[in-house]
C-alpha cells in the first residue's frame, strides 16, 4: 500500500473517531437532559493562578444533591456533587478579565461554602436565582433554626 493511501486511510479514521466522540457528548447532554434541572455550571477546581483553573460543565439537581458533570467528557457519572444542606453561598462577584475568556459569556462567579471548604461556582444570573430558590428549599420537617451540617 502506497504512503498516501496509508495517510488517507488514517485521516478517515482520525475523522470518524471525532465525529464518533462529538455524537457521544451531545447524546451524553441530551440524556443528562432530559428530566431537567441541568444547566451550564463551571467550576474552579485550581485556584493558585489568578483568573485560573476554570472547567466548564453541566450542573443538574437530582434530589438533594447538586451534581457537576465535565462538558468534554464521555463519562456519565458526575464529576463532582455537593449536598444541599453543607452548600451555603457566602459571595458573588463578576468574572475578572482573565475569568471571562475561561467563562461561557455573561456568566457571575458564587462562592459557596461546604463541608469539605470553599467552592466557587460561575452560572448565569438566571441558573444563580434557581440555585438560590434550590438552596433555601428544603424537604418537610427541616429545622431552620439548625446550621448547615459541617
Amino acid at each position: 500500500m502506497a504512503v498516501w493511501q496509508w495517510l488517507l486511510d488514517s485521516a478517515g479514521v482520525l475523522l470518524l473517531v471525532v465525529v464518533g466522540y462529538g455524537l457521544l457528548l451531545v447524546v451524553r447532554r441530551r440524556v443528562l437532559a432530559r428530566n431537567g434541572g441541568t444547566f451550564e455550571l463551571s467550576v474552579r477546581v485550581r485556584s493558585q493562578v489568578a483568573g485560573r483553573g476554570w472547567v466548564l460543565g453541566l450542573g443538574r439537581y437530582h434530589g438533594d444533591q447538586l451534581q457537576w458533570f465535565r462538558i468534554f467528557s464521555p463519562w456519565p457519572r458526575p464529576r463532582r456533587c455537593w449536598a444541599r444542606v453543607d452548600l451555603e453561598i457566602t459571595g458573588s462577584r463578576e468574572p475578572t478579565e482573565p475569568e471571562s475568556f475561561a467563562l461561557y459569556s455573561g456568566h457571575r462567579i458564587v462562592e459557596c461554602r461546604t463541608g469539605s471548604g470553599p467552592v466557587q461556582l460561575a452560572m448565569s444570573v438566571s441558573a444563580l436565582t434557581g440555585f438560590s430558590a434550590w438552596l433555601e428549599a428544603a424537604p418537610p420537617g427541616t429545622d431552620w433554626d439548625q446550621p448547615p451540617a459541617r
